[in-house]
């Protein structure tokens, strides 16, 4: 696993999506991992507050790293999150995700998104299915 893990850190560091996103990848484990990303004057909607996609980004860059860490490719077949709290501009999220099932069909993630102090902002739920 940590040949898996190590190959994961270092395609982390040069992924345009991060990047342009602002995310970092903290820790990273077999089925494990944390991301943080700081909120962006950029990301706010009409409301004032960030945009719903934004905090989805982040919870999805950690589901992607915990299930790609297994040792097989996954892909995602779905994502669900519930949004329970409104974050504004400079807030830092912290998403953690951590596999729950791991199958040779179909492999089952929990993802809380939270801000520094602990306080959840979203909580997801998603479902990969391996490749190899």
């Amino acid at each position: 696993m940590t040949d898996n893990i190590d190959k994961l850190k270092e395609l982390g560091k040069n992924e345009p999506i991060a990047s342009f996103l602002g995310m970092s990848l903290i820790e990273l484990s077999d089925g494990f991992a944390r991301v943080e990303m700081r909120m962006k004057p950029e990301y706010i909607n009409f409301n004032g507050t960030i945009f719903g996609g934004i905090i989805t980004a982040v919870a999805d860059q950690a589901f992607a790293y915990a299930t790609n860490s297994l040792g097989t490719t996954n892909v995602a077949s779905q994502l669900n999150i519930h949004f329970i709290a409104a974050v504004k501009e400079n807030d830092k999220l912290i998403a953690e995700c951590m596999v729950v099932k791991r199958g040779r069909r179909v492999c089952i993630s929990e993802i809380k998104v939270t801000d520094p102090e602990g306080k959840v902002i979203a909580l997801a739920s998603g479902t990969t299915i391996p490749l190899g």
